[in-house]
C-alpha cells in the first residue's frame, strides 16, 4: 500500500518550534520531488515548501522564507519541515505530497501524485 504518514504537529506558543515528519511506505521517495503544504480553516490548500529528488533544489512561501526548512533522508524514506519562530497564522492542518521527478521539480498542489493525511499544528498562547 502507497502511502504518505505525517507526524510531529501540535500545539506550541507563539515563537516555538516544531518538526514535522512524512514518512513514505509502499514506495521509495528517491524518484519524487516533495511538497508541504497547509491548509487553514476556511482558506485554500497553499504550498509551504518543495523540494528536488537531490535535495538540492528548494523553494518556499514567502509567508515562510527564514523560518521554516525542508529536508530530506532518502535513507529513512522520509522528509521533513522544520517551522522555526511560529506564529498564530501558522496555524493549519500540514500534508505532505510526493510528485514523480519525470515531471520536474515542481509541486503543484492539484497535481501531486501521492498525499498524507495531514498533520495540525496550532499556534496558540
Amino acid at each position: 500500500q502507497l502511502q504518505l504518514v505525517e507526524s510531529g504537529g501540535g500545539l506550541v506558543q507563539p515563537g516555538g518550534s516544531l518538526r514535522l515528519s512524512c514518512a513514505a511506505s509502499g514506495f521509495t521517495l528517491d524518484y519524487y520531488v516533495i511538497g508541504w503544504f497547509r491548509q487553514a480553516p476556511g482558506k485554500e490548500r497553499e504550498r509551504v515548501s518543495c523540494m528536488g529528488t537531490s535535495g538540492g533544489y528548494t523553494n518556499y512561501a514567502d509567508a515562510v522564507k527564514g523560518r521554516f526548512a525542508i529536508s530530506r533522508d532518502n535513507a529513512k524514506n522520509t522528509v521533513y519541515l522544520r517551522m522555526n519562530s511560529l506564529k498564530p497564522e501558522d496555524t493549519a492542518v500540514y500534508y505532505c505530497a510526493a510528485r514523480n521527478r519525470r515531471y520536474g521539480s515542481v509541486c503543484p498542489p492539484g497535481a501531486m501524485d501521492y498525499w498524507g493525511k495531514g498533520t495540525l499544528v496550532t499556534v496558540s498562547s
